[in-house]
């Protein structure tokens, strides 16, 4: 059920009157009347004759004149269009043991139901009164109050004409701010309630009554409120369709941000009509609608605008004033001088840049791609998608992240292609985001290698299909070489201490040579290094990961059960080389555990060249002596 869209008068006084036959009572008069804020439909829920012992209504509809139950229009039919309470400010819409109400102090609530069943009510404080059932043959009216009137009971027997009987209480709220509980029990099964001991029956209903001293109501309440951005005009916030501002980082040029706002009260109200006012920085074009989803939103004028509404399902249009050119701008949102939110769009421009990264060394008379050299799989889980040479980005003149529309844009400068590097291209998956932490801001792009190994200086142009703008990318290096043919193994230390990491690098080189290319595998690798332990696991399709051709592995020095210092050789066979024409790598280094490491030739060496030392002293002396 939709909120009601008005806010709501309770009169200062009130009459009830229960009308054809029904007990007519007036309530005293109350100290002051208070917007009526229900999350339910204004008007009363219908009672149907068939309703159940667990379902129990409170009168939320308008209230001007005064308060009354339920009046019956027909024999099992009864309307309760009638019923009123009093100082009423909220609702919510369950019907059954964990109802809410929020009231002000000794106002009224108008309660009502059906009965199959004698039916007990009682309240931990407050007072009933006016307790009534419709009237029909073979059914016993009777209504009777505890002491203090906490408590009234019901009897309802013998109903020959109907499944249930309507009832209807009247319950006053005490004078005093608090929290308060009214309780209905029914007769279920031997299960029956009494005036005395009404718990004795079946819990069928309950209601927490919270009695405060003034309304918060009317008032932009920035608790029951919602303000997100969007990315489309379709979903409104208010209907719970977005519930939290858009995942995007930016839209495209051309393109336009959203905010999609639902302002309410302290009591999750519509608020009344009142000026809506949003500003843009960075001349940011802004429209705004006071209602619906904004489907039909244009783009505005300029950068303040202004609606009268609610702001029940109020939205804000965001464009960029130039086209091409890339907005940031904060949007300010308000509601009668209040800031209700506050939100940074961006929008970004035309493409500007083109940055190339990640560069590998292609194989030559190829286009050969490696999955292992980009590490990059396609959205859909699968690698063969995003399997290139590069990383091709586009930028804004804001540095902004830009997605081509298609790999089509892309083309290589023909004044740049060799015999070296024939061709370059970029794949058909293109960028997918603008967000920085994702290699899908990137498009992947490949180049042709001619039969001779050698680099060249190449540039790739874009070249925009909406406006046909073309840039080009500043130069940079692509290689290309032969397959690994032979290789060498080299540490970055001579010497280790126990615990600490240590790099073997593999360099590969082709036949000629040349550093190997990086897309062909070098095959298994067996590695026998003593007293190391491989961080970097080795496997049979292993790729070269560097352009210059290398591999680097990471180590720790020692092992679980400990090391002996010592000087020792290793053995790296990539066997599917050495099976060829490779060498096995024999890199040689020095290990210590960290503690004193002087041998007794040290201690005799440094014993000798201390007595060396002081023969020559005496010797000094004597020369010294002998000429005086």
């Amino acid at each position: 059920m939709s909120k009601s869209t008005l806010r709501k008068r309770i009169a200062l006084t009130a009459t009830t009157a229960l009308f054809a036959g029904m007990l007519s009572v007036a309530s005293a008069p109350v100290a002051s009347g208070a917007a009526l804020h229900v999350s339910a439909n204004s008007a009363n829920i219908a009672l149907s004759a068939q309703a159940s012992d667990t379902t129990t209504y409170v009168a939320t509809a308008e209230n001007s004149t005064g308060l009354s139950a339920i009046t019956p229009i027909a024999a099992g039919l009864v309307t309760v269009a009638s019923a009123r309470s009093t100082r009423l400010l909220s609702k919510d819409t369950s019907t059954g043991t964990a109802q809410t109400v929020t009231m002000l102090a000794s106002g009224v609530l108008s309660i009502y139901g059906n009965a199959t069943t004698s039916t007990a009510f009682t309240a931990t404080s407050g007072a009933f009164s006016s307790a009534t059932m419709t009237a029909f043959a073979g059914s016993v009216s009777a209504a009777t109050y505890g002491d203090p009137t906490t408590k009234v009971f019901i009897g309802v027997t013998g109903n020959a004409n109907l499944a249930a009987t309507a009832i209807a209480v009247l319950w006053t709220a005490p004078s005093s701010a608090g929290t308060y509980t009214i309780s209905k029990y029914s007769a279920v099964n031997a299960a029956a309630p009494t005036l005395a001991t009404p718990s004795n029956g079946t819990l069928t209903s309950q209601i927490t009554v919270t009695v405060v001293a003034a309304s918060s109501g009317g008032a932009y309440s920035a608790v029951y409120s919602a303000c997100y951005t969007k990315t489309a005009v379709t979903g409104a916030v208010n209907l719970g369709t977005n519930t939290a501002d858009s995942t995007s980082s930016t839209v495209v040029s051309g393109a336009q941000w959203y905010i999609g706002i639902a302002l309410n009260d302290g009591y999750a109200a519509n608020l009344s009509n009142g000026n809506l006012v949003a500003t843009a920085t960075n001349g940011g074009i802004l429209n705004i609608t006071s209602t619906g989803d904004g489907s039909a939103l244009s783009a505005g004028t300029g950068s303040t605008v202004v609606a009268y509404g609610t702001g029940e399902q109020a939205m804000v249009r965001i464009d960029q004033p130039t086209a091409g050119a890339p907005l940031t701008t904060t949007v300010t949102v308000s509601y009668n001088g209040t800031t209700v939110c506050t939100k940074t769009v961006t929008i970004t421009g035309a493409a500007a840049a083109v940055n190339i990264s990640k560069i590998a060394t292609g194989d030559l008379s190829s286009t050969t791609t490696n999955a292992s050299w980009l590490g990059d799989t396609f959205p859909n889980g699968t690698a063969s998608g995003r399997n290139g040479h590069y990383y091709v980005q586009l930028k804004d003149s804001a540095g902004n992240t830009v997605m081509p529309a298609s790999s089509a844009e892309f083309s290589m400068d023909p004044v740049t292609a060799t015999t070296t590097v024939t061709a370059l291209a970029v794949n058909s998956s293109v960028a997918t985001s603008t967000s920085s932490t994702t290699t899908y801001s990137s498009s992947v792009g490949t180049f042709t290698c001619g039969p001779v190994a050698g680099s060249s200086a190449v540039k790739l142009r874009h070249t925009a299909a909406a406006t046909g703008v073309t840039i080009v990318s500043a130069p940079f290096t692509a290689r290309c070489a032969d397959n690994p043919y032979t290789y060498s193994a080299s540490m970055d230390k001579a010497s280790y201490t126990q615990g600490e990491i240590g790099t073997l690098t593999v360099q590969f080189l082709d036949s000629k040579g040349n550093k190997a290319n990086s897309v062909i595998a070098v095959g298994a690798a067996t590695f026998v290094l003593p007293m190391l332990t491989l961080v970097t696991a080795t496997g049979s399709a292993t790729a070269i990961t560097n352009a210059d051709g290398e591999i680097k592995y990471t180590f720790t020095v020692g092992t679980s059960s400990g090391m002996t210092a010592g000087t020792f050789s290793g053995i790296v066979d990539f066997t599917a080389l050495t099976d060829v024409a490779a060498t096995k790598a024999t890199p040689t280094y020095k290990l210590s555990t960290g503690g004193d490491t002087t041998t007794n030739a040290d201690v005799l060496k440094s014993i000798v060249a201390l007595i060396a030392s002081i023969n020559k002293q005496i010797q000094a002396l004597q020369k010294l002596i002998l000429k005086r």
